[in-house]
């Protein structure tokens, strides 16, 4: 499998790296197929990542969990690593090539590559995506919005129909057993013209595929991961048999798993998210493979805060994310978040404006970082 290279270079030095630990009430609690949102409650939690070098600051953000649901990583695992590994690792040096001795753990690397290219951006002048492409980039991203288990059909109706009215043109639906074609095929009756889409957060298998060939007469977008979290095979299996493309989410770990899905025929759909990947060298290779390979993509999103959020825009700002990706407005997950900038969605062609300042293309609001720590603190109390 493809080990990531770090290729970008700091015009100095790392000097110091400070963690933050924080809580956001979640606007929303997203309900998936394994529970409640990705931190099983509505607080959510993250560690964020302040990188000095050269006079500047750059932010990164780990959305590894509070409990290891969407991924191994946890709140403890990512700081453990980031305090004993990587940081040390990196201060002083003018390159993340001493990661490469690092197996594993990519949403803690991901916080931690972030802020030092965002730290680079800041030192040149230059916004973010700038340093990930030399290509055209978009500068504005179509956008979808992912709607979670409700308690009956009526209430999914009564969300969507609220976020179609927000300007919101894709539409993804969590789904489990259960929980599938009965509610899909009501939201399309409703809807006979909305993209849409479904999400199984891998809970189904093989012996489900009766339900995922009904399923094709739904018109969906696509099937997001439908069985093993960890699979690839299994899909290449399911995929062949169904119209609907598969969309591979969690499986994807790097652009060698992407290569192998197209070859087996396991997915037809990429889900990038930076965070599940190891971030953003590892998501310009997947990017490049896919648009040179025509696999449509797009970019998941993980509840990020600002911070996290306004890095992923900067990677769907690239020419081959050709599908509406997770990024939806800040308001959508938190009111207020902890940047002073909010992204906001553009209801006539359900896009959210790239950032173009210099650096990460967002700054930290301190009043809210220290509300936010405060509140990361009582949670972990109550704990």
């Amino acid at each position: 499998m493809s080990h990531t290279r770090y290729q970008i270079q700091a015009p100095a030095p790392v000097d110091k790296v400070i963690l933050h630990h924080i809580a956001l009430p979640l606007v929303e609690v997203l309900t998936t197929s394994f529970g409640g949102d990705a931190n099983n409650d509505a607080l959510r939690a993250a560690v964020l990542v302040e990188l000095h070098m050269g006079g500047v600051i750059g932010w990164g953000e780990c959305v590894a969990a509070w409990t290891p649901g969407y991924s191994y990583e946890t709140i403890a695992t990512a700081t453990h690593v980031l305090e004993s590994f990587f940081i040390p690792a990196v201060v002083g040096k003018t390159t993340l090539d001493a990661l490469n001795k690092f197996r594993g753990h990519p949403m803690a690397k991901t916080a931690l590559e972030t802020a030092f290219w965002a730290a680079i951006a800041e030192y040149q002048k230059v916004p973010l995506g700038n340093l990930i492409s030399d290509q055209p980039r978009k500068s504005r991203v179509v956008v979808g919005v992912s709607i979670g288990i409700q308690k009956d059909i009526d209430a999914t109706l009564g969300v969507i129909d609220k976020r179609v009215k927000e300007g919101y043109k894709r539409i993804k639906l969590k789904i489990k057993p259960g929980w599938d074609y009965d509610m899909l095929k009501a939201v399309r009756d409703a809807y006979p013209d909305i993209l849409l889409m479904a999400d199984a957060n891998s809970a189904y298998t093989l012996d489900d595929i009766e339900l995922f060939k009904k399923m094709d007469n739904l018109d969906l977008l696509m099937i997001e991961q439908p069985l093993g979290h960890d699979d690839i095979y299994q899909h290449s299996k399911l995929q062949p048999q169904l119209k609907t493309p598969i969309c591979l989410d969690e499986s994807i770990r790097n652009v060698d798993d992407v290569r192998l899905a197209v070859e087996i025929d396991a997915g037809r759909i990429i889900n990038l998210k930076p965070a599940r990947v190891g971030g953003l060298t590892e998501s310009i290779a997947l990017h490049k493979f896919c648009h040179e390979n025509n696999v449509p993509l797009w970019i998941g999103g993980m509840l990020e805060t600002g911070i996290g959020r306004a890095a992923n825009f900067a990677v769907a700002s690239l020419p081959g994310v050709t599908l509406p990706s997770d990024l939806s407005a800040t308001d959508r997950y938190y009111n207020p978040d902890i940047t002073n900038e909010v992204f906001n969605l553009n209801r006539e062609d359900s896009t959210v404006d790239v950032p173009t300042t210099a650096g990460l293309g967002v700054t930290m609001n301190p009043q809210r970082l220290a509300e936010t720590e405060a509140a990361y603190q009582a949670a972990v109390k109550g704990r």
